[in-house]
């Protein structure tokens, strides 16, 4: 087979592989990107496949960009404070959305006024994130704490924590953090 066609085949398998690594493989309606559900990442109504939350699509690129050979290469951007990179793929609805390494993607919710509310969102987030995603993610209850939770995909070396954290206005955030796990 010579490469031109390699390559067109390879494109043309990439959405069925994407689709297989976060598990939806069933048909599903998606809400365009450039009409979201929500521009809060506190929508829970409307975390399931026929109206998933306006974060769901791209939350569903950057996991099938953690998996390629290039890993988060293709959306860095300009250098932040420390070891931090700008990301050209934010979440719809989330902040400061950057880059540790190639490894981490991480991302902010809105401000949030009392560790209440934060806990209340975080609750929320990870309801939405796993009707995002769908079964082959999973709580990982051995990891997960009062604090935080770590969701686990069973497809690929891909995992994310929650958790409600302060920020530096006396509030809090509820905090993505995506990571590409080592040894399984």
């Amino acid at each position: 087979m010579g490469v031109s066609l390699r390559i067109g085949v390879s494109l043309a398998l990439a959405p069925f592989v994407l689709a297989a690594l976060t598990g939806f493989v069933h048909a599903q309606t998606v809400t365009a990107p450039s009409q979201p559900t929500s521009t809060s990442p506190l929508a829970p109504e409307a975390a399931d496949a026929a109206n998933p939350v306006a974060y769901c699509a791209d939350l569903q690129r950057v996991i099938a960009l953690a998996l390629t050979k290039e890993r988060f290469a293709t959306i860095a951007g300009k250098s932040r404070d420390g070891n931090f990179l700008a990301t050209s793929l934010p979440l719809t609805g989330w902040k400061d959305c950057s880059l540790y390494g190639l490894r981490t993607y991480t991302c902010d919710s809105r401000d949030l006024g009392s560790a209440e509310e934060g806990a209340s969102s975080q609750t929320a987030i990870v309801e939405e994130i796993k009707g995002c995603l769908g079964e082959s993610w999973s709580e990982d209850q051995d990891r997960s704490s009062s604090t935080y939770v770590v969701l686990r995909s069973s497809r690929g070396p891909v995992s994310m924590t929650i958790s409600a954290s302060p920020n530096e206005t006396n509030g809090y955030v509820v905090r993505l953090t995506m990571f590409l796990r080592t040894g399984g």
